[in-house]
């Protein structure tokens, strides 16, 4: 059972007790993703992310590091593009400690001078790694185009010329302005004692910064072209639709819909595309769901010669599917695939204490087990059609072909 508690400075701490595990996964949200950088500021919600990690007051990175490889932990963090979270996953009898360095990490990082200038060019090569890999950079150009005028297009990454301008005054305003107790969820699950929740209370439950009004705007969906050329040994295909956020009582039916279109090794893309015409190794679909839209994109990859080819076999499968809609057996084997997913996260802490941190943050409700299947169970035929028409207006598509095969 999912337990909530909020704190006097109105942190809140989720907590899932499975008293048979022998693990405890703790994660620290905090809701300032890319999405909520200003064009000048892209890219600094995920390096803050980095520099909690380079030493506080009593530890240096190294020291951070060494102690979780002393207790056998792991310890890590990711940014997204409406949130960041800082987790570890520790033996139950380690949790105690593994919540005072991350603690320590949240309050007291230095800023470092030194270390942002070391961290900037780390992010840097981050940066060209991404660009280094086209079936990365074609959905990163995807997103510019679905949504060129507001920052759910930018990277998350940020870009060469915004890193270089991050100071450490820079920083501490953004997290003055965002890592908030309002803003902050403590998740954490697994084999949990009364003294791990009363000492999350007191590390993170007095803190208070000023709370600020946020900037928000909602994204607007926009059809368009992206096209680069760059010497890749193929090319490659994103195409981009809008989706639906997760608060739409339709999120179970279009979960389904993408499953049956390309989210799984039985799609429509897949069997089509790879299984019966070997027109690419890799095609999927996938949908991205946040707190008021969302967005369905289609990747495939393939020889230059062969990406027409690829782009209208896809086009021509929606079109299908569209006219025909999804069969009753598609429907049926997607659910069961979703069922699957939803029952096999059961057996993860680390799954659990993202689960339950990301419902806090974004949704504040958290459906039982049995709430989730039933939604699984209600989703038909008929709905998914219904959706279907999400493919009748123009997409987003981006477009990088290989300069080896033209020259």
């Amino acid at each position: 059972m999912v337990t909530i508690h909020t704190c006097g400075n109105g942190l809140r701490i989720v907590s899932e007790s499975i008293p048979h595990f022998h693990s405890v996964a703790v994660g620290v949200f905090v809701k300032a993703g890319s999405r909520d950088e200003s064009p000048e500021e892209n890219g600094i919600t995920h390096f803050i992310e980095h520099m909690l990690f380079k030493g506080t007051e009593t530890r240096s990175a190294k020291d951070i590091a060494k102690e979780f490889d002393r207790i056998g932990g792991d310890i890590n963090a990711y940014t997204s593009k409406e949130y960041t979270c800082y987790y570890a996953k520790i033996l139950d009898h380690h949790a105690e400690h593994a919540v005072s360095v991350l603690a320590d990490m949240f309050f007291n990082s230095k800023m470092d001078v030194v270390e942002i200038e070391k961290e900037r060019q780390v992010v840097l090569e981050e940066i060209s790694m991404t660009e280094d890999m086209p079936d990365d950079d074609v959905q990163e150009q995807l997103w510019r185009v679905m949504y060129p005028h507001h920052s759910m297009g930018a990277p998350i990454l940020g870009t060469g010329t915004t890193l270089k301008s991050f100071t450490k005054d820079k920083i501490q305003h953004f997290m003055d302005r965002h890592y908030t107790p309002d803003n902050t969820v403590i998740s954490v699950a697994g084999k949990i004692t009364p003294e791990l929740i009363r000492l999350i209370e007191k590390l993170f439950g007095s803190f208070r910064r000023l709370e600020t009004e946020k900037n928000y705007r909602f994204p607007i969906f926009t059809p368009g072209h992206s096209f680069k050329t760059k010497e890749t040994e193929q090319g490659h295909l994103s195409l981009g639709y809008p989706g639906l956020s997760i608060t739409d009582k339709d999120i179970f039916n279009f979960t389904v819909l993408n499953n049956i279109v390309g989210g799984s090794m039985s799609s429509r893309l897949f069997q089509e595309i790879r299984e019966e015409r070997g027109l690419a190794y890799s095609v999927y679909s996938y949908h991205s769901a946040y707190s008021d839209h969302g967005t369905l994109a289609i990747y495939g990859g393939t020889l230059n010669e062969q990406m027409d080819a690829l782009q209208e076999v896809i086009i021509t499968e929606l079109q299908e599917i569209r006219k025909h809609g999804p069969t009753a057996e598609e429907v049926t084997d997607s659910k069961e695939q979703l069922k699957g997913n939803v029952m096999l996260g059961l057996e993860s802490t680390s799954a659990r204490m993202n689960r339950n941190g990301k419902n806090e943050l974004l949704l504040r409700k958290h459906p039982s087990y049995d709430e989730i299947l039933a939604r699984i169970e209600a989703v038909s035929p008929e709905r998914v059609t219904s959706l279907l028409e999400v493919f009748d207006g123009d997409p987003a598509i981006s477009i990088i072909r290989s300069k080896m095969d033209e020259a």
